[in-house]
């Protein structure tokens, strides 16, 4: 293969909950790097909208909206195929969208592991599985945003963590299914964005006490670590990189 190849301008990603937080960041640091968006998003349309004018204004028909909802499999082949079809080509699969509340044992519904599961796992083994053949034509890649505490539960949150943990799992079982042709890695995120509901607020100095490098990470440094994986670790695969400031280092 040629280096050229491997020069992300020109390269289209999907990012599925491109509207806001990381996934957001993300869009904007790939769109920078030269890389055409498609914006996947489902009830954040105000946010959608913005940025991607706000994308298209700094290079013209460089990003694409897409509204899908991920809990519905049937729209999941469609919405990689509306990706690929845009600017000809599907270079990279991000799979972002996730769905995190607590679940304390005792309390866990039916709906809540549809809901939690289908977000965090189910989706992208079904959106993996269809982007599977535009990526192996431009010798691919697939990012998984996992979670440290794939490996770590998080108290109250049994669901939340299985689903990751299985999410991780899909990303090795995909590097090895899926290769030579598309690489599959994950990032894990450690205290990078704190959840919006208020109930976590009293645990943000403690969780930043813990990281090894006494401070709270920021979305930038995700997106930096998925642009590492697109346009320079072009011999890494099955691999979970964990963005956490050393928090998995201490108990």
């Amino acid at each position: 293969m040629k280096d050229t190849i491997l020069q992300p301008s020109g390269k289209t990603v999907l990012i599925t909950g491109a509207a806001r937080r990381i996934g957001a960041t993300l869009a904007k640091t790939l769109h920078q790097a030269g890389m055409n968006i498609a914006l996947h998003y489902r009830g954040s349309t105000a946010e959608a909208e913005q940025l991607y004018h706000e994308l298209n204004l700094l290079r013209k028909d460089s990003a694409v909206l897409l509204r899908a909802d991920l809990l519905n499999k049937q729209e999941l082949e469609p919405l990689v195929a509306q990706a690929q079809q845009r600017w000809g080509r599907l270079d990279v699969l991000i799979n972002n969208a996730s769905s995190f509340y607590p679940t304390p044992l005792g309390r866990i519904t039916e709906q809540h592991w549809n809901d939690i599961l289908g977000t965090n796992l189910k989706t992208p083994l079904f959106l993996s599985q269809a982007a599977a053949p535009y990526l192996k034509i431009t010798h691919g890649c697939i990012i998984n945003i996992v979670d440290i505490h794939a490996e770590r539960p998080l108290k109250n949150h049994t669901v939340y963590s299985i689903a990751k943990a299985g999410l991780a799992m899909l990303t090795k079982s995909m590097a090895r299914e899926l290769a030579p042709e598309i690489r599959s890695n994950g990032i894990a995120p450690g205290a990078i964005m704190w959840p919006e509901a208020d109930d976590y607020a009293p645990l943000h100095q403690e969780i930043i006490e813990k990281t090894a490098l006494k401070r709270r990470g920021s979305p930038e440094d995700i997106a930096r670590a998925a642009l590492f994986l697109i346009r320079d670790a072009t011999y890494v695969t099955g691999q979970v990189i964990t963005v956490d400031g050393g928090r998995t280092l201490s108990n």
